[in-house]
């Protein structure tokens, strides 16, 4: 069978008391790396979170769920920049989670949600 040239260097390598050498300094220098690579024990990453909580007197669960909380997610989940919208339903209250993306400025991305909510207030 014919060699190609992977096979030729393979075979140069594999019959070299230098490949032993050259694994260990690459060993060496893969250990050095890693105590050099700057890292935190608990980075702090800011994800801007709002929570919106909404009374409706006298109202079931699913009517405020119907009423408030879906036309709510609905308004919210369009603003520029909100990746996850949660919301749960209880007698008489609601709670709508908005979760911006990773990175977005926590002041704007509260402007703007304010802005909308006040928009639609009626």
């Amino acid at each position: 069978m014919k060699e190609g040239l992977a096979g030729k260097i393979a075979k140069l390598f594999i019959g070299s008391k230098l490949t032993v050498l050259l694994m260990i300094v690459f060993m060496v220098i893969g250990v050095y790396s890693s105590f050099l690579i700057p890292r935190e024990e608990e980075p702090q990453i800011d994800v801007p979170m709002a929570d919106i909580f909404v009374g409706y007197p006298g109202a079931s669960p699913t009517e405020v769920e119907s009423r408030v909380i879906k036309p709510l997610e609905q308004l919210i989940s369009n603003i520029k920049g909100v990746e996850y919208v949660y919301s749960t339903s209880m007698k008489e209250q609601g709670m709508v989670i908005v979760q911006f993306y990773v990175g977005e400025d926590i002041e704007r991305s509260f402007v703007k949600l304010y802005n909308e909510i006040n928009k639609h207030m009626n």
